[in-house]
């Protein structure tokens, strides 16, 4: 059995940006206080929800320096450094653990995507770069390539390969995945309406975008299914399906940012091309979160 980064729930922390586009570092030291105050268990810095393909590498790093000093290890900080060039993912990477990551989120390559064979040769190269724990990252739907269970199976005994975020949608990959993986690798839901479903066949936990606006419960949510109280991770699952939907009615973050902005949070601001919410997303967005209790301006 490897080290286990984290069980529960992490956020894939949306990054605030000021008017003019700069980071917004006074109002992400207020997010990631609204995270350790509602029980999130990790803090994912750089994910694809906190918009780092529109940062440069200065950016991007000092997003993740600031949450590991802000954080100041209440929870586990991760980095998201993963890249279509394994060189400059490496770079970020090593650049990353310097800072204090605790570990690191490595998505698959994008665009000129790679083999089955090239997924082995690239997670393979960043882990042996490394010293702290790499969590993979696998979500088809934005980058074009699946890692197949069989892959994985070959990566988890690497070390350093300790879990994957696996938002493919494919419930029978995921069942796979465990199958042949065993206890060689932590599954994190990677799809909030899908959490309960992997939690049932042996995931530890999420790495999500509705802990952005709903710490407490989705925290509670897996928490519940790990002590064993079953129905009520059901229950909560159930309730949140209505908001997960919607905070996917357009392009992820865009709607979270938006509702984050209806919560009070200065997160309205997103770089090109993702574009404001649209009116009837947002309509449909709020009247999801009224619904769930959440209050909104």
């Amino acid at each position: 059995m490897k080290n286990t980064v984290f069980k529960g729930s992490a956020v894939a922390l949306i990054t605030p940006f000021n008017a003019d586009g700069s980071i917004n570092f006074e109002e992400l030291g207020s997010l990631i206080e609204f995270q350790i105050a509602g029980g999130t268990d990790a803090i994912l810095a750089c994910g694809t929800t906190g918009e780092p393909a529109t940062m440069n590498d200065a950016e991007h790093l000092s997003v993740i320096e600031y949450t590991v000093k802000r954080v100041a290890g209440r929870v586990p900080v991760i980095a998201g450094t993963g890249s279509n060039d394994t060189v400059h993912g490496i770079a970020l990477s090593r650049n990353a653990q310097k800072l204090g990551a605790d570990a690191l989120l490595l998505v698959t390559p994008y665009y000129n995507k790679t083999t089955q064979r090239g997924l082995v040769a690239h997670f393979t190269a960043t882990a042996d770069a490394v010293e702290i724990p790499c969590i993979l990252y696998n979500v088809p739907s934005r980058t074009g390539v699946n890692i197949a269970p069989e892959t994985l199976a070959e990566l988890s005994n690497h070390p350093r390969i300790v879990g994957i975020k696996e938002a493919s949608g494919d419930i029978a990959q995921a069942a796979k995945i465990l199958a042949l993986c065993g206890d060689k690798i932590d599954v994190y839901s990677g799809n909030d309406d899908a959490n309960v479903a992997l939690l049932s066949l042996g995931a530890v936990g999420t790495i999500s975008v509705l802990a952005n606006i709903a710490p407490q419960k989705t925290h509670d949510m897996v928490a519940q299914y790990l002590c064993g109280n079953t129905s009520a991770a059901a229950k909560l699952q159930l309730e949140a399906m209505e908001l997960i939907s919607a905070l996917f009615c357009e392009v992820n973050p865009i709607p979270v940012k938006a509702a984050a902005a209806m919560m009070g949070f200065d997160t309205a601001v997103l770089r090109l091309p993702l574009c404001t919410i649209s009116e009837s997303g947002r309509e449909k967005l709020r009247n999801a979160m009224i619904r769930y209790g959440l209050k909104v301006k």
